[in-house]
């Protein structure tokens, strides 16, 4: 991927942890890499096409000038996710801020701090067997795009199916989104949870019935493993009722252990039927 590269950007702001660096302020270097694709912009020369550095390098002075931060980490999170939040078609955000003027008390030339913040596109399973089933699953879509840090990209088509589990309950409506995400997978987690909790979801009988019921299947292609999250789904080749949504969002899709598309799971499956 292109890079469009920013270095020695020199700003005057109020950040640190004692009190004199909020009220005198002092001297920060900001060097930005922006990671996206120029090949339109080279082959029409159309800055339309691309981002235009003095712009990012505008946004960057008033985002570090309009807060106060005790820590440059925080300064850092705040610059990069605006930037992906601002510029579509940057995919990645390399930022390096660094602090000459840091009150260290040694001999130092700088004090930085460096971070990699970028675009993930996840694939949900969304359900519902309680009460207006459509109305929850649309509840899950508008709160998801509600987060300033997430947006639902494509929906599926939702879906009738029986109860997974053997626990007697009514009938499921089921569908799969793709979101596009600047958060961590356990940050996502956090996120679904809170949108489940908000749908008055109790879990009270495993594999039981429930209002709204969010799983993360896919996270770009990584495999993770946590205590709460395991990515991609353990059960998600075996279920007909995430293959089939996904297959009409995500067809090609490739599961990162199996090395099969979603399209090619769900034949499977249904083979072994």
């Amino acid at each position: 991927m292109d890079k469009i590269k920013i270095r020695g950007l020199e700003i005057f702001a109020n950040h640190g942890v004692f009190e004199e660096e909020k009220i005198l302020g002092q001297k920060f270097i900001v060097n930005v890499d922006l990671v996206m694709s120029t090949r339109n912009a080279g082959l029409t020369d159309d800055l339309n096409k691309s981002v235009d550095y003095g712009a990012v390098c505008k946004l960057i002075s008033e985002i570090m000038k309009d807060c106060n931060h005790n820590l440059i980490e925080a300064v850092a999170e705040n610059v990069a996710s605006s930037i992906l939040l601002k510029y579509q078609d940057v995919q990645e955000v390399d930022l390096e801020i660094q602090k000459p003027w840091a009150p260290v008390h040694m001999p130092v030339d700088t004090v930085s701090v460096e971070i990699t913040r970028k675009r993930h596109v996840a694939y949900l399973g969304i359900g519902s067997n309680m009460g207006d089933k459509e109305s929850y699953l649309d509840y899950a879509i508008d709160e998801l795009n509600n987060d300033d840090y997430t947006k639902v990209t494509k929906v599926s088509d939702f879906i009738v199916t029986e109860p997974y589990g053997g626990v007697k309950q009514d009938d499921f409506l089921n569908g799969c989104l793709e979101v596009e995400t600047l958060r961590t997978p356990e940050e996502l987690l956090k996120l679904v949870n809170a949108i489940e909790a908000g749908a008055g979801r109790e879990r009270r009988i495993h594999w039981g019935p429930r209002t709204l019921d969010i799983d993360i299947l896919l996270y770009d292609d990584i495999v993770y493993d946590s205590d709460d999250l395991h990515i991609p789904h353990v059960e998600m080749h075996k279920r007909e009722f995430v293959l089939e949504p996904l297959k009409n969002i995500a067809a090609y899709k490739r599961h990162p252990l199996k090395g099969l598309t979603v399209s090619e799971l769900f034949d499977e499956l249904k083979h072994r039927k």
